[in-house]
């Protein structure tokens, strides 16, 4: 099917963290350890707050997680920095990469702020979330959307979902959506944190 411009809508407030996405993500491209085109982040912060006037304590944590692949931006930095032109924007503005003409220089995974370009060693070159192309072509939808049982994943047009969702994207622990301009709407958790913010941390690094 022919769309102008893919983008995914995440949904925080549904999310669990059960990483099905990924996992089907994974499956279904028959990814080798250590290669996640999807991961999910735990964004977690706050402090207990002690009132020693009436001995009590309330508290400012908070924990949330975040399903992420590619975005296939408006300004992909991974297409700009790549030196043979394998990363590229192709049909449906999907951000591919041509592994027969890809060097395997890694450019790309250094320069994407989201770590979507992931370097595969058994084969020697980049690879990345390819929007499950095959999928989309026959009017299906990606893996990671089909899998998701809060139904917190959907995919479109970007401009449908923007006029749906609304045009949210900065949201921590992912960067400002001005760096690269990301197909991608989120519906922010309650206690979600903007882009940039110090107050706090990925909970689970080695997942992901």
């Amino acid at each position: 099917m022919e769309y102008k411009q893919l983008g995914f809508y995440f949904d925080q407030t549904l999310c669990t963290g059960c990483k099905a996405c990924s996992i089907a993500c994974k499956d279904k491209h028959d990814l080798p350890v250590g290669v996640n085109w999807r991961r999910v982040p735990e964004y977690s912060g706050g402090s207990w707050l002690v009132d020693e006037s009436t001995d009590t304590a309330t508290n400012t944590v908070f924990t949330y997680y975040t399903s992420i692949s590619c975005n296939h931006c408006e300004d992909p930095i991974c297409a700009t920095v790549c030196p043979t032109q394998a990363m590229h924007k192709g049909a449906n503005g999907i951000v591919s990469v041509d592994p027969d003409i890809c060097i395997g220089c890694r450019y790309c995974e250094m320069a994407c702020p989201y770590g979507a370009p992931q370097f595969n060693p058994d084969k020697g070159v980049m690879t990345k979330c390819n929007f499950c192309a095959d999928r989309i072509e026959v009017g299906g939808t990606p893996a990671c959307v089909a899998s998701c049982p809060s139904r917190a994943l959907d995919f479109g047009e970007i401009e449908d979902l923007r006029a749906r969702y609304g045009d949210q994207a900065s949201i921590a622990p992912l960067p400002d959506a001005s760096v690269t301009q990301p197909n991608l709407v989120v519906t922010p958790h309650a206690m979600a944190e903007p882009s940039g913010s110090r107050n706090g941390h990925i909970a689970n690094l080695e997942d992901i």
